[in-house]
């Protein structure tokens, strides 16, 4: 009889039915992930593994033990590197608009706040990727976490791709064409929060993984997060559209609504996705009012999460002012606010 391998008994964990079933443990995870991230798992028990995780969705504490093993094995932040405020994940690429985030990330490093971004690029034909809008705007992208430190000293900016963080993380992502779906790691990606930031900046396609986010980062020792459906997956507000942002504040749940900013405007699908329009829009040689406003309404969710407003009228106000205020290019950095 051919010995049975040690990762199957993860897979007969989560896979035996409705009613043998049930999601691992931290614990449980936290080996799975050993196993997978080491390759001591055969590619068909990593397909059905992540299939059945995908299709029965993610239980936080499965999230909790993967991430965890990746902190504390995998990512190495570097000796001296900068405290950085704000964590914010890129992992969906845009379809429909360009990202517009990034100029809300970017507005909010001029104006003294220190942000990382970790993402992907690739796993979806037809998406825009932070790279290579980033490039765009004249910004090239850190090759390891001591190439983001030193972004970070310099510009308060920097974005590491996924694939110079964890390889092999990224490795399972791009399966995507191969199994069809997003795979788990989407979700546990995003919580990643290399740089061990306190304020951690969340999105998901779908509103039912916001409670998994928020659940996970709890677990995980996070104290302040926001979690909300953003455009096309990615942390970007849709200005015409009503958005749940869910919180945890000092590890503490809160949940807003913040209404729609262009409430009843319907907003057309981008057919070029012209990345130049970035810096047009920067520079004010673009008056797209749709495009503003998203900068604007993302820029003020995460002014809220990080306790700088009296609420969201202030938030929304306060970051209309820093838009208007801004800098002639997106890479010159302003005074710490």
């Amino acid at each position: 009889m051919t010995e049975e391998h040690p990762f199957s008994r993860f897979v007969r964990t989560i896979a035996r039915g409705p009613n043998l079933s049930r999601p691992l443990t931290e614990d449980e995870m936290a080996e799975a992930a050993r196993m997978i991230l080491s390759g001591e798992v055969r590619e068909l028990q990593l397909g059905a593994f992540l299939a059945v995780l995908r299709v029965r969705t993610e239980d936080p504490g499965e999230a909790a033990g993967f991430v965890r093993v990746v902190k504390e094995e995998v990512i190495h932040k570097p000796t001296g590197a900068p405290e950085v405020d704000l964590d914010w994940q890129s992992y969906a690429g845009k379809k429909r608009q360009l990202p517009w985030f990034l100029l809300s990330a970017l507005l909010l490093a001029q104006n003294g706040v220190k942000v990382f971004i970790h993402g992907t690029e690739g796993h979806t034909p037809g998406r825009v990727y932070t790279r290579e809008a980033l490039e765009a705007l004249g910004l090239d992208a850190a090759q390891s976490m001591d190439d983001a430190a030193r972004h970070i000293r310099e510009r308060n900016f920097a974005y590491l791709p996924l694939a110079n963080l964890v390889p092999r993380l990224d490795e399972i992502l791009n399966l995507k064409p191969i199994l069809g779906v997003r795979s788990p790691m989407n979700t546990f990606t995003r919580m990643l929060n290399p740089f061990d930031a306190p304020y951690s900046l969340q999105s998901v396609f779908h509103p039912n993984y916001g409670e998994i986010h928020r659940q996970a980062s709890r677990l995980l020792g996070q104290p302040y997060m926001a979690v909300f459906k953003g455009e096309g997956g990615e942390t970007e507000r849709r200005p015409a559209k009503p958005v749940i942002v869910e919180s945890l504040l000092d590890g503490e749940n809160a949940d807003e609504e913040w209404p729609a900013m262009l409430p009843g405007e319907v907003i057309k699908t981008d057919e070029d996705m012209d990345l130049s329009r970035l810096l047009k829009l920067w520079r004010g040689e673009d008056d797209d009012a749709a495009a503003t406003a998203a900068v604007t309404g993302t820029a003020a969710i995460a002014l809220r999460l990080l306790g700088r407003t009296d609420g969201i009228e202030d938030a929304e106000a306060q970051a209309r002012a820093l838009w208007e205020n801004r800098a002639e290019s997106p890479l010159d950095i302003k005074d710490a606010a």
